[in-house]
C-alpha cells in the first residue's frame, strides 16, 4: 500500500487546536503537573515549526481558558505563567527571524505585570518575512469574546441594518483571519471548551486519544491527509 502524502495545494489556511492532556501525561509517568506543561510546550514549538515549514498559513492554541486560570491551583498557574515568560524570552529571536508572528487572543490584561510585558514585547515584534501567524489564547473563552464584540459593537454605535456575519468577525480576536477549517483536540475529550465557537461553524473536527505532548509532527500530517480526504460541503 502506497502511503499518502499531503497535497500542498489543498492545505487548511488556518489550524486550531485544543491542547489537552498535559496534566494526565505527566501523572502517567509519577511526574509533577507542571513536567506534563513542559512537555506540551516543547510539543508546541515543534508543531509550529512544522505547519510553518509546510505552508499552514494561520495556526491557534487554546493555552489557558477563562475558567483554566481562574480555578487551577495557583502553583499550577505560576508555573504555567512562569514557562509562557521562558518561551517569550527563548524563543522571540528565533521567531523574528524564522517567520513566527506570536499574536494572544484573550484577556491577558488580566495577568501578573512580568506575564503582560512578555506577552506585549513579543507581539510588537516585526518578523523578518511572516509565514505563519501563531496565536496562542489565553484567558480566552468564546462566549466572552462574542459578548465582548456586541459590547464593543453597541458603543461604536453600529447602525442595525449594518450588523452582520461579516461586521461580527471584525470584532473578534480574530480579526482578519480566516476562520479554522481544522479544529484538532488531542486527549480523548469531546468537546469544544468555549473555544472559537463563532470561527469554527463549518470547521472539520478532529479528536483524537492521544495525550498533546505525544501529539507529534507526524500525526498532524496524518491529521492533515485525513483533512484532505474529507468532503467539505461548507452547508451545501
Amino acid at each position: 500500500m502506497v502511503k499518502k502524502k499531503i497535497d500542498p495545494n489543498n492545505l487548511p489556511k488556518h489550524i486550531a487546536i485544543i491542547m489537552d492532556g498535559n496534566r494526565r501525561w505527566a501523572r502517567q509517568r509519577n511526574l509533577p503537573d507542571g513536567k506534563g506543561h513542559e512537555a506540551g510546550s516543547e510539543n508546541l514549538q515543534k508543531i509550529v515549526e512544522y505547519c510553518r515549514d509546510i505552508g499552514i498559513k494561520n495556526l491557534t492554541v487554546y493555552a489557558l481558558s477563562t475558567e483554566n486560570w481562574r480555578k487551577r491551583a495557583p502553583g499550577e498557574v505560576r508555573g504555567l505563567f512562569n514557562l509562557l515568560i521562558k518561551i517569550v524570552r527563548e524563543k522571540a529571536e528565533q521567531y523574528r527571524k524564522s517567520g513566527i508572528k506570536f499574536f494572544v487572543i484573550g484577556n491577558f490584561q488580566a495577568f501578573p505585570f512580568k506575564v503582560k510585558e512578555a506577552i506585549k514585547k513579543i507581539i510588537k515584534m516585526v518578523v523578518v518575512e511572516e509565514k505563519i501567524q501563531f496565536n496562542v489564547a489565553l484567558n480566552y473563552g468564546s462566549r466572552d469574546e462574542i459578548v465582548t464584540a456586541i459590547r464593543r459593537i453597541v458603543a461604536d454605535k453600529v447602525p442595525v441594518n449594518k450588523i452582520d456575519e461579516a461586521l461580527v468577525s471584525d470584532y473578534l480576536y480574530t480579526k482578519n483571519q480566516p476562520d479554522p477549517d481544522l479544529v484538532i483536540r488531542p486527549g480523548g475529550e469531546f468537546r469544544l471548551s468555549n473555544f472559537l465557537l463563532w470561527q469554527m461553524s463549518y470547521a472539520e473536527l478532529y479528536f483524537t486519544d492521544i495525550l498533546w505532548p505525544d501529539f507529534g509532527p507526524k500525526e498532524m500530517e496524518k491529521v492533515i491527509i485525513w483533512y484532505q480526504d474529507r468532503e467539505r460541503r461548507m452547508g451545501k
